[in-house]
């Protein structure tokens, strides 16, 4: 089958799915604290997402992440996600990763390293424990670092992802280096994203990467490498300790242009941008027949429906989200 490629001639290889839009935190930049979740009748079933990552694995999809919501919370996850190790073992597929918040890596950090996993992104915005119970309202930051010491026995590579927030955690980027160096993590900062409705102005959260760079790098050296992972993070590496800092900026300088990646929800929807609301619905045409024939039509349009880019944009006169759903929907 043919790869997928867009209208501006980008070739999509990276699959971002949302297995489930719950997750045991209510993280502040990404969700209220209150929230309704989708009815668990909603969901597509495992059986049915491994339908359709396996569909995209066909048209050339090579690398496919799975997200949440915090996607280790879902039940029968370890089981799907063996099962879509059988893509790695054929050589279809070269990475099977996933962004989680840690929590659960304690019970599952061996299963994930037998399935196949190699590298897992673990959020971490600040090191103090109050601020991490403030900033996740629910969660305990040594649930994560037993979790974080469960993957290093695991052998699985950690990245680190904190969200930058103003007069939040500004004042610990020095020491989320250090922590990182010291214990052998690569570090993505990542910039407020405007997405949902949390209960508060997302402007007293903004905080430009360009600025935090400045401030690291008084204390650092940064020095510029071609790495990538096949996401919009922009990398150096932290002289000082050897490991990688990333830099993800959709707001002060988008990463568009070189966009490879769709975005799957946990019902079926399939988001061709982060910052857009149009999705298509792949859901009806995966339950049409047993054959993959429609739902590879549906995807054919999608892919010829991806725009060129997103418009985030965080001001005064727009400081309310940009787009309706949460991060936890289509899982950043």
């Amino acid at each position: 089958m043919t790869d997928l490629i867009d209208p501006f001639g980008r070739q999509v290889s990276y699959l971002r799915v949302s297995v489930t839009d719950r997750c045991n935190y209510r993280c502040v930049y990404c969700m209220a604290e209150n929230m309704t979740f989708l009815p668990k009748s909603d969901l597509l079933s495992l059986e049915e997402l491994d339908r359709v990552c396996s569909a995209f694995v066909e048209r050339g999809v090579d690398k496919i992440r799975l997200t949440g919501g915090e996607p280790l919370v879902r039940r029968g996850i370890m089981g799907f996600i063996e099962n879509l190790g059988r893509h790695l073992k054929s050589g279809a597929l070269k990475e099977l990763t996933l962004t989680t918040n840690g929590s659960q890596l304690s019970k599952y950090a061996n299963n994930l390293a037998d399935c196949g996993v190699k590298r897992i992104n673990v959020s971490v915005d600040s090191l103090d424990p109050v601020k991490f119970h403030e900033a996740t309202r629910w969660g305990h930051l040594d649930d994560v670092l037993e979790g974080l010491e469960a993957a290093k026995r695991a052998g699985l590579d950690v990245k680190i992802n904190a969200v930058a927030l103003k007069d939040f955690n500004d004042d610990e980027f020095d020491r989320l280096i250090a922590w990182c160096g010291d214990d052998g993590y690569d570090l993505t900062l990542i910039e407020t994203m405007p997405m949902g409705d949390i209960g508060s102005d997302r402007l007293d959260q903004y905080l430009p990467l360009a600025e935090v760079r400045a401030q690291i790098e008084k204390h650092w050296t940064l020095d510029s490498t071609d790495y990538q992972t096949g996401g919009p993070a922009a990398y150096s590496v932290v002289r000082e300790t050897g490991k990688r800092i990333g830099f993800i900026t959709p707001l002060s300088h988008n990463f568009c242009e070189s966009c490879n990646r769709v975005r799957l929800t946990c019902t079926g929807n399939l988001f061709m941008c982060l910052g857009q609301d149009d999705c298509a619905d792949l859901r009806g045409p995966l339950r049409m027949s047993e054959s993959n024939a429609a739902l590879h039509d549906a995807i054919d349009r999608a892919i010829g429906q991806k725009p060129k880019g997103h418009d985030f944009v965080i001001d005064r006169r727009n400081a309310g989200p940009a787009v309706s759903r949460h991060m936890s929907v289509t899982g950043g």
